[in-house]
């Protein structure tokens, strides 16, 4: 799976933009506010209808421009699929797939999984549980095709809860056909993530040892409530707590990733550039199981590379790329830190130039 061209405008500095990115390594370089991040937003924009910087549309788009589009073509087992997407000021927004329009956001992410490495990706350890529970919901979407439909299901139940148990008092009735989806949606979904958290723990485990040597390290998965306890006993034993509350305090919605090391949070241990590398190690081994299950590859997009890791790690990161045998768009101010790793593998380059939002591209064969 490859994006085969990439067509960019009015894209925050990228007022017109049409590029063939290579299917293997893209390595893009330029100064400060050149553009190179922006390139990437528009790859993130193909797949999931934002960027992965901010969910606000018109801080994207040029200004003195009404709206932004962008075209690409995705080449996915032996033929190509025509995705866009188009982003308005007045909040219109079109997404379409080999010319027929997509109603779903979620349809749209489908055809291109991504992986992003940036700094804003560190917060996977630091963060809320939010961050780490949408990391495995990734997963958990890309593998499990009801998944989505479920979530729906769960979310729109908890919705209504929430919105009786904001009454105060209340019947029990009223809540009894609610508690009933939310439960059966809840202990769906949990299934679901458990089995790719298991798979997931399987692949990071080995791998996460060629990056860092952390001694005690562990992963676990906390539903949204205790373990050996039934969800919907739970919802009765907690109903007067969630009506003080308004809100429903334990579920699918409280799930988490707990990360430790010998028992503390990793966050609270780790220095910052243990916490880059492990974060690394978890989105590569996402990748992975991602084609194991699946027989599909996500594509990579790596922000300012030089910038989060050191020689060393850049070159692990990037065995790890190779070995992943994907597509990936890197950045960087220098051109020569994005090119050092990669000179002794066997991999098709393309240079990206980034200045004041116009792009020039060249082949790179290597050195042998």
């Amino acid at each position: 799976m490859a994006l085969t061209r990439l067509a960019v405008t009015n894209l925050r500095n990228l007022a017109q933009v049409d590029i063939q990115p290579s299917p293997d390594v893209n390595l893009i370089y330029g100064a400060n506010g050149s553009g190179k991040t922006s390139l990437l937003e528009s790859v993130n924009l193909l797949s999931m209808g934002r960027s992965f910087r901010s969910h606000k549309i018109k801080p994207l788009i040029t200004q003195n421009a009404q709206e932004l589009t962008v075209f690409g073509r995705l080449f996915s087992k032996g033929s190509e699929l025509p995705l866009g997407v188009s982003r308005s000021r007045s909040g219109e927004s079109q997404f379409r797939v080999q010319g027929r329009g997509v109603e779903s956001l979620a349809e749209l992410t489908s055809y291109l999984p991504l992986q992003v490495i940036n700094a804003d990706a560190f917060t996977l350890l630091e963060g809320a549980p939010k961050v780490r529970r949408q990391f495995l919901d990734w997963l958990v979407f890309h593998v499990e095709h009801e998944f989505y439909g479920v979530w729906k299901s769960a979310q729109r139940s908890l919705k209504q809860r929430n919105t009786i148990l904001r009454r105060g008092r209340i019947e029990g009735y009223e809540l009894t056909p609610w508690d009933r989806e939310l439960v059966a949606a809840t202990e769906r979904i949990q299934l679901m993530r458990e089995a790719c958290f298991t798979k997931l723990k399987a692949v990071f485990e080995p791998l996460v040892k060629e990056f860092v040597a952390i001694e005690g390290l562990t992963l676990s998965l906390y539903r949204g409530w205790e373990k050996d306890t039934d969800y919907q006993e739970l919802l009765a034993q907690t109903l007067d707590r969630d009506i003080k509350q308004g809100f429903t305090g334990a579920g699918f919605h409280r799930a988490d990733i707990r990360i430790k090391i010998n028992a503390q949070s990793a966050a609270d241990v780790l220095s910052r550039g243990q916490q880059k590398l492990l974060v690394c190690a978890l989105k590569l081994a996402q990748g992975r199981l991602f084609e194991q299950i699946t027989g599909r590859k996500c594509i990579y997009l790596v922000d300012d590379l030089p910038a989060e890791l050191d020689e060393k790690h850049r070159h692990l990161l990037v065995k790890w790329l190779d070995k992943l045998q994907t597509q990936v768009f890197i950045t960087g101010v220098e051109i020569e830190p994005l090119l050092v790793p990669w000179r002794e593998l066997n991999r098709e380059l393309k240079l990206f130039h980034v200045e004041h939002g116009a792009i020039t591209s060249e082949d790179y064969l290597g050195e042998q």
